[in-house]
């Protein structure tokens, strides 16, 4: 006998227990409203400074378009062209260098590695302005009466190569170590001497690899070129920011440094997307 009373028991979908939906923001929609908030802040503090910014004084003292007229064709044809010509040399000479050190690393001559250990930690932990100054001053006192090569030029050339060398060094060897061993292995197969193989399989293959990181010393060398001003410079071999200075004082106005500022930025702004460019490629070459 069944009991009348007893209800039928759930079937189907009325089983089970319908949840209430969750109410709130889903976590998109919290991260857009986060976002949202981020801009307003920054536009509402980007337009702050705006208007309390007072233009016209700052227009007098770094856009006098008569000052920057005066600048042309000069700060190109002299200033620009020697921050090049110091940045160029001080490149050679710092991966000439850095290659010799960082051979010397990977060697297997105990000695050799403590000197380029040594190198690399003296070089990178001195301000590039302590080399600038050793070199002018230091040199002539330690060696009277020795000139060096190239006057003014050979003495950057020396003093950025100098400093660039040692995180050159380090860069290079990451990029040997990071050639395959096998690379080596396969060489040296094929009848390479160890020296031979380096040259022709493994560093051409390590410079694919750390072109960017190069390219980045090469704009930090552009900048640090104008250290040359503690070597006391002639009028013909002012970089951008020495001759940017001079005309600033003799005008007792900034419109100058602001010209020289933008002259940089025509170099590092092109190199920059040069390096952003080898990096997606290396990027989808791995991929």
């Amino acid at each position: 006998m069944t009991d009348p009373t007893a209800q039928p028991a759930p079937t189907g979908a009325s089983a089970f227990e319908v949840q209430p939906k969750k109410k709130g923001l889903t976590r998109r929609q919290k991260r857009g409203l986060s976002r949202g908030v981020q801009y307003a802040v920054f536009v509402a503090a980007v337009a702050a400074l705006a208007v309390a910014a007072d233009w016209d004084r700052l227009r007098n003292q770094f856009a006098r378009p008569d000052i920057a007229e005066r600048m042309f064709p000069e700060v190109i044809t002299l200033a620009l062209q020697n921050t090049v010509l110091y940045t160029v040399s001080g490149f050679t000479v710092g991966l000439a260098l850095g290659m010799v050190i960082a051979l010397m690393r990977l060697s297997s001559v105990g000695p050799y590695r403590w000197l380029a250990g040594i190198y690399i930690e003296i070089f990178r932990g001195l301000p590039a302005l302590l080399i600038f100054i050793f070199i002018g001053v230091a040199v002539p006192l330690a060696f009277p009466g020795t000139e060096i090569i190239g006057g003014t030029y050979g003495k950057v050339a020396l003093a950025l190569g100098l400093v660039a060398a040692a995180y050159m060094a380090e860069t290079i060897r990451a990029g040997i170590q990071a050639v395959p061993k096998g690379q080596m292995e396969a060489a040296r197969s094929l009848g390479f001497s160890p020296a031979r193989a380096m040259i022709s399989i493994i560093i051409p293959q390590a410079f694919r690899i750390i072109l960017p990181p190069l390219t980045n010393e090469l704009v930090l060398l552009f900048k640090d070129s104008s250290l040359v001003l503690f070597l006391g410079v002639t009028l013909a071999e002012r970089e951008l920011s020495k001759y940017g200075r001079d005309l600033a004082s003799t005008t007792a106005n900034s419109t100058p440094i602001l010209v020289a500022g933008l002259c940089y930025l025509l170099v590092t702004i092109p190199l920059g997307f040069v390096v952003r460019r080898m990096e997606a490629k290396a990027q989808e070459a791995v991929k």
